[in-house]
């Protein structure tokens, strides 16, 4: 018989995050897919089904429907029965204290009814947005071994890269296990410590109540980085961090989101779908029907990731097809990572190009070729787009969803926008 869960995790999934343009026009950045046939959010939610934590709400508020429609009804991670499932909890207008979400710990503290409903021993707050293999187990028992009011996953980050992060500064209570948070700054200008924060957070339920609710009467914003840890610290409660040592994608832009996936590539992949129990939904846009791949005669495949539904003529190297992706003969795709029913037409060269869902370059068409000195930037074609045969697009170009193609230059200069 399944006991009552102990552990209810929340997956923070409704931001859209700017820094991805064009992939994130019409789904939130945690539905971005991943690696020729995962989502981003198939990382925390592989996660937690490999931890034994089958208890999960999902806090989504931007265009969720890609979202829900790839979440289902949770069977791809095992997670329906009794005192299991997902959840999906987007913001509502209406009765009470409703509105949008205004930041992260607003999310939560939106769905407190929810949580007290469940009841459970910790909560675990996730991001839904990052790459990464972590059993949550490990943090939830070092936790209550502390009887910590929160526990959070950081990882060592280089010194001239940790501005971009909120920062703990953890003791070496417990060497290299993690110990006591001393201080946390969100995103400081001159970084004095490097222990980045992974948006991996065990709370004590009772200690967050109460912290949210301060938060929600005093603060002018409501972020756990910016807002929730620094008043616990303030209120000397007990943080401590976690400290993890494993591989951490982190796909807040464009170049990280296309270096992340190259990281599924080469002799050593820093990524192993297998090794890591990744899961996802096969029906979302029908890819368990995918027939296999097909490869004609003349084509030529090297270090790339090419999926059922595909079909190569041409040639692909160093690159990552999601299913129903058709390379004809004479193309080349290299250093790319195109998304479903993409076509690349006869002769076409894509270098460098990440493109999104039903996308086709005419023949002829040359994408990222034409660099700026010193730069080789990923292009990003937005979805649904006809690029006519013999346009030239350049290195870091972006262009929008849906263009007429008749609006798309012949010729686009490295980094400019097409709209």
């Amino acid at each position: 018989m399944k006991l009552k869960p102990k552990t209810l995790a929340m997956i923070l999934a409704g931001g859209r995050v700017d820094d991805l343009t064009v992939l994130t026009f019409h789904r939130p950045k945690s539905a971005v897919p991943f690696g020729g046939f995962t989502r981003v959010i198939d990382f925390p939610l592989s996660n937690l089904m490999n931890s034994g934590l089958d208890r999960v709400a999902i806090l989504s508020q931007y265009r969720s429907y890609s979202l829900i429609n790839h979440i289902g009804i949770g069977a791809a991670w095992d997670m329906i029965g009794s005192y299991r499932g997902i959840s999906v909890l987007p913001p509502f207008i209406g009765y009470g204290h409703s509105q949008w979400y205004r930041g992260s710990s607003d999310a939560v503290y939106q769905n407190l009814d929810f949580i007290q409903y469940i009841n459970p021993e910790q909560l675990l707050i996730l991001s839904g947005d990052h790459i990464y293999r972590m059993d949550y187990r490990e943090l939830i028992n070092y936790h209550r071994e502390k009887d910590a009011d929160l526990t959070m996953a950081c990882l060592r980050v280089p010194m001239d890269e940790a501005h971009r992060f909120g920062l703990a500064d953890i003791d070496d209570e417990d060497g290299e296990l993690g110990g006591k948070v001393i201080r946390y700054r969100e995103k400081p200008e001159n970084p004095e410590y490097n222990w980045a924060s992974l948006t991996v957070f065990c709370f004590k339920p009772d200690v967050l109540y109460t912290v949210l609710e301060a938060n929600i009467r005093e603060d002018a914003s409501y972020e756990f980085g910016r807002d929730i840890i620094p008043r616990l610290l303030n209120e000397n409660r007990r943080v401590y961090g976690f400290k993890f040592k494993g591989y951490w994608g982190y796909t807040r832009t464009i170049e990280e989101y296309w270096q992340t996936n190259m990281d599924l590539l080469g002799p050593d992949p820093k990524i192993q779908f297998a090794d890591w129990g990744v899961r996802t939904n096969l029906e979302h846009r029908d890819i368990k029907d995918c027939q296999p791949l097909k490869v004609g005669k003349g084509a030529r495949i090297s270090d790339s990731l090419i999926y059922n539904g595909c079909i190569v003529e041409g040639e692909v190297e160093h690159s990552i097809l999601f299913p129903g992706t058709h390379v004809e003969k004479g193309a080349r795709v290299k250093d790319s990572v195109l998304f479903f029913k993409n076509v690349v037409g006869k002769d076409a060269v894509l270098d460098k190009v990440i493109s999104d869902v039903n996308t086709t370059f005419g023949r002829g068409v040359r994408v990222g070729e034409v660099t700026r000195p010193g730069k080789k930037e990923a292009a990003v074609i937005g979805w649904n787009n006809f690029i006519k045969p013999n346009t030239i697009i350049g290195s870091g170009c972006t262009v929008y969803p849906g263009m007429p193609s008749d609006k798309i230059p012949k010729q686009v200069e490295p980094g400019e926008v097409v709209r």
